[in-house]
């Protein structure tokens, strides 16, 4: 973990929880904030909540209360116009999202989002003002035919040659397909090594400005391996899946990467 970069923690929910489930989880984690949990120093770790459209601006004030970011989970370019079902990145500022996750591989799955696509939403998200949380990883079968460098690196070239001038906001997780969901998080070390292959990248773009862009890994995060990850030199936080839909798992989480100090 880099001294100079602040670690994030975001929670991906995907299409769980209705919205009433949503502000009752958050409601929860107020009312466990109040009886004492303490929240992490946001100076020293940034947390995010990503939960479905609908849930957004419900959740917004309670998420803001504790200091928390919140994160929408996609986005479509341009700012308004004749998109039916579209909901922009200024749509999503407006409903103080602060965050957006770009190009998760369900979407480039099961939706066809190209790396083109991914890179137009990226540099929308940050014409409007949101935090990108760009994915990028490769499949089982590229990992074993020792792919992963040209695809991940193919991913994030991508949007960087679509953003037009070096941004910090920019973050970039590492979610190999064969780890997500599967409980098969990738060895620290391997991430990492992926994460350094992706910061060089940023650097020849960018120079020393991509020492400013963080790189999380995400793929089977647990409170029980984590740390290893958030630990490692290159590797920026944690985008979590479902280890972040149940409040207790969720804070274990948290509690993990930043325990409460000794009084």
């Amino acid at each position: 973990m880099s001294a100079v970069r602040r670690p994030l923690l975001a929670a991906n929910w995907k299409m769980h929880k209705t919205v009433g489930e949503s502000v009752a989880f958050v409601r929860e984690w107020s009312r466990r904030v109040a009886d004492g949990w303490a929240l992490p120093n946001a100076a020293e770790v940034e947390l995010v909540v990503c939960p479905t459209a609908l849930a957004l601006a419900p959740v917004a004030p309670l998420l803001d209360a504790l200091g928390v970011g919140l994160g929408a989970q996609d986005l479509d370019v341009g700012s308004e116009g004749a998109v039916t079902g579209g909901v922009s990145g200024y749509l999503l500022a407006e409903a103080l999202a602060t965050h957006v996750i770009v190009g998760h591989s369900e979407r480039r799955r099961l939706f066809g989002e190209a790396d083109g696509v991914v890179a137009a939403k990226a540099a929308a998200a940050l014409a409007a003002g949101l935090t990108p949380i760009v994915c990028v990883g490769e499949t089982e079968a590229e990992r074993q035919a020792g792919e992963t460098k040209r695809v991940v690196t193919g991913q994030l070239r991508a949007v960087l040659e679509a953003v037009p001038a070096a941004d910090a906001r920019l973050t970039v997780a590492y979610e190999p397909l064969w780890a997500i969901g599967t409980g098969r998080g990738a060895h620290p070390s391997d991430a990492s090594e992926v994460a350094s292959w992706l910061r060089a990248l940023v650097a020849e773009r960018w120079g020393a400005a991509a020492g400013a862009v963080r790189i999380l890994y995400g793929g089977s995060v647990t409170a029980g391996n984590v740390l290893g990850f958030w630990q490692a030199d290159a590797i920026d936080g944690a985008l979590v899946g479902g280890a972040s839909l149940e409040m207790e798992s969720w804070l274990a989480l948290v509690r993990t990467v930043a325990p409460t100090p000794p009084a």
